[in-house]
């Protein structure tokens, strides 16, 4: 068996905003193994500025598992730990090499076309008019999840936003999530939650920074709203510190990113302490693109949640792979008479 890698920068259709920036482009890398003339492909999700393995010898750590593919997968992943989208790559190319056809990993209903599933629709940060103009469109397509990022224009406009939309929609009609990417203070949390809180929102994701711990643990007992942790989750890698965290935040739920988390293996470990301590969970793509997007969708409708799911993001780019992956009133779907276009 050989492997080589090869870099992927994806262009969005148009910047897309957060708290921590806006973002026109946005980088990937493919893992491509060849056995016996057969191919397995799986995509290193790397998210500069948010992963941790954003690091300068990230692209060694890539030499040095295409020059030691043949460790196997369960060694290769034990010695990328500190790596986790290089972990989902792996574990992604060996499921394509493995199955008859590379591009369907996990066998379901899914995968044979008769069954969907629920996604959120995205709300990118911006100009009033042009969130207001892309929550529209969201609801004219079907969603009736919708979830938008706060955190980048005055609250109080955002909150005006969000007070437009239950003025004609209760929380039975469409539900609501808003992800602030810690852009709150730890001081002035907990009054901003109170006033989003009015708006029978679902949940409100990583409202502050993570890392800190305690005000987390506090603004999560307080809150009169749930809260799910996103970001927080990022860089912490064994069980026991797992454990640790998610017992001492006590969060109402986690958001799973495999590309930042340690691919399928790490969301395990996750959904696995997260349910014995009572916590809700779901998951969502991390900008990759429809090669890592249609992975973890194949993997999401295996885990059987029946809550939306964040995998909505395969039309973001220009220059994005085609797929079978539609997404048609407010659900993701696999069209059994496409196939997936991968040249590189």
């Amino acid at each position: 068996m050989t492997a080589n890698y090869k870099q992927y920068i994806l262009n969005f259709k148009q910047p897309s905003g957060t708290s921590r920036g806006v973002l026109k482009t946005k980088e990937t890398w493919f893992l491509i193994l060849d056995k016996d003339g057969k191919k397995g492909v799986g995509e290193c999700g790397l998210f500069r500025g948010l992963s941790i393995d954003d690091r300068p010898d990230y692209e060694d750590k890539l030499q040095w598992v295409c020059q030691n593919i043949n460790l196997g997968l369960q060694v290769l992943l034990d010695a990328t730990i500190e790596f986790p989208s290089i972990q989902f790559g792996l574990e992604t190319a060996f499921l394509s090499l493995n199955n008859e056809n590379p591009f369907r990993l996990f066998s379901s209903k899914f995968t044979t076309g008769e069954a969907n599933i629920p996604i959120n629709g995205l709300i990118w940060m911006g100009s009033e008019a042009f969130m207001k103009q892309q929550i529209e469109d969201k609801i004219k397509a079907g969603f009736s999840c919708i979830k938008m990022k706060i955190g980048a224009i005055d609250f109080q406009r955002e909150v005006n936003l969000l007070k437009s939309i239950r003025q004609s929609f209760s929380k039975t009609d469409i539900e609501l999530r808003v992800d602030a990417n810690g852009a709150f203070s730890a001081s002035e949390a907990l009054e901003k939650l109170k006033i989003l809180s009015d708006l029978e929102l679902h949940s409100i994701e990583q409202p502050i920074k993570q890392g800190q711990t305690e005000a987390m643990a506090t603004l999560c007992e307080q809150t009169p709203l749930p809260i799910a942790l996103d970001e927080e989750l990022i860089g912490v890698f064994s069980v026991t510190n797992k454990t640790a965290l998610l017992q001492t935040i006590k969060p109402q739920y986690i958001i799973l990113k495999p590309s930042l988390v340690g691919g399928f293996a790490g969301s395990d470990s996750w959904i696995n302490i997260a349910e014995n301590n009572n916590i809700g969970w779901w998951i969502t793509s991390a900008l990759e693109s429809n090669i890592g997007l249609n992975a973890i969708a194949q993997y999401t409708y295996k885990k059987h949640s029946n809550m939306p799911q964040g995998l909505g993001t395969g039309r973001l780019f220009t220059n994005n792979f085609e797929s079978p992956l539609q997404v048609k009133n407010g659900t993701l779907s696999f069209d059994m008479n496409k196939d997936f276009k991968f040249n590189l």
